[in-house]
């Protein structure tokens, strides 16, 4: 199964992974999974971080390598796809991930209702 993990997620596994649920804990350590980050949600970290609103490791990507996450990069027909989303989510970083994870139909690790009103499956984070 491919995990897609949104930036909180991302960021409890790196700097504090008790925080994830259980389930989520276990399918991000279990081998026969593949755990990802979108280049969009490194993106989107590092933006946070330059206006103070979050706090990140100073080497993200690899601390993220370190936990054996890949980073997905985005790539043209994500970025269509996104656009061509219905507006239940307004972020557009979280709309890259939902395209994303619709184009690899991958699970997408989150906490955030918003991803239910698309047709991707979600893993409670």
């Amino acid at each position: 199964m491919i995990l897609l993990l949104d930036t909180h997620a991302l960021l409890w596994a790196l700097g504090d992974p008790d925080t994830l649920s259980d389930d989520a804990r276990a399918a991000i350590a279990d081998p026969s999974n593949e755990a990802i980050a979108s280049a969009a949600t490194v993106w989107e970290i590092e933006i946070k971080r330059s206006f103070g609103k979050l706090r990140a490791p100073d080497d993200l990507l690899g601390a993220i390598e370190a936990i054996g996450v890949q980073i997905l990069p985005v790539v043209g027909m994500d970025a269509v796809r996104a656009a061509r989303l219905p507006g239940h989510h307004r972020d557009p970083f979280d709309r890259m991930l939902i395209a994303q994870a619709q184009r690899l139909d991958a699970v997408i690790v989150t906490r955030d209702a918003a991803f239910g009103a698309y047709a991707t499956a979600i893993l409670s984070a």
